[in-house]
């Protein structure tokens, strides 16, 4: 007779699955602690405005620039610039990286130029990239693509490397050609690294956005955060991570709603 597993068992064991119900109660008792640690330091007097504004003071920063209409327009504009950067990236980075990960000329060709380019600053670029481009939204999109673009060629080729081999040389056994054993073996199997490599790099083209608007930028979240720093407006700094911040975690939904739909097998 089989020995019922408890709830505790089941939280303690690798890789064990657990209630939805747990799953959604330790989310929320997590975010709860946080906003209480936060709310202790600030409203208890342990850490002064200048330096941590209370939860009242960001969410007042919140309603003051929704009201003047400010904060729709600067969030539209990082969105802009995130979405674009990130997708003219992925478009090329995905096809690439399948055949650098694939065929060994082309890894030969490329690896050694992108591992050196990948570990280069991005924010030594940006003033190139002004030089090369100007001022306009076009550089801070060239700034996410450049922050995103090799770091997924990489990641893209290591899951086309890791595909099985034997998955090749058994549709050549049934006939396929290479074109075939390419487009309909390997990329449907290597479809379910490529979604979580891009959901990754999603959440970087998120974090280079504050270096994507830190000069000549006249919108955007991460423009207003300079902005604020200049004025001291700590809790204007504070929303505009926040936001930042939610708006990355709503991407990383949609990346994993879209995995479950779309390779559901791989579930």
């Amino acid at each position: 007779m089989a020995r019922k597993t408890s709830l505790l068992d089941q939280c303690l064991t690798p890789k064990a699955e657990i209630p939805t119900a747990l799953k959604f109660t330790v989310s929320a008792v997590t975010w709860v602690a946080v906003i209480g640690v936060w709310s202790i330091l600030t409203y208890g007097g342990f850490m002064q405005d200048i330096f941590l504004p209370s939860p009242t003071q960001v969410t007042d920063a919140f309603f003051r620039l929704l009201d003047d209409g400010t904060l729709g327009q600067h969030i539209w504009a990082s969105v802009q610039v995130v979405v674009t950067g990130f997708v003219i990236s992925s478009i090329v980075a995905v096809p690439l990286g399948l055949l650098m990960g694939t065929f060994k000329v082309v890894q030969a060709a490329l690896e050694p130029l992108v591992n050196f380019i990948r570990y280069l600053p991005v924010t030594s670029f940006v003033p190139l990239f002004i030089l090369w481009i100007g001022i306009g939204i076009e550089q801070r999109i060239m700034v996410i693509i450049f922050g995103t673009f090799f770091q997924q060629l990489v990641m893209i080729a290591d899951v086309s490397r890791s595909v099985p081999k034997d998955l090749l040389n058994a549709s050549y056994t049934l006939g396929a050609s290479r074109r075939d054993a390419l487009l309909h073996v390997l990329t449907p199997a290597a479809l379910p690294g490529i979604i979580d490599t891009l959901r990754v790099t999603m959440g970087w083209a998120w974090t280079y956005l504050v270096v994507a608007e830190l000069v000549a930028a006249s919108s955007g979240l991460g423009y207003i955060s300079m902005k604020a720093m200049r004025g001291f407006q700590v809790d204007v700094i504070f929303l505009a991570i926040a936001i930042i911040g939610l708006l990355g975690l709503l991407t990383d939904l949609v990346f994993r709603l879209f995995r479950m739909r779309l390779v559901a097998w791989a579930n």
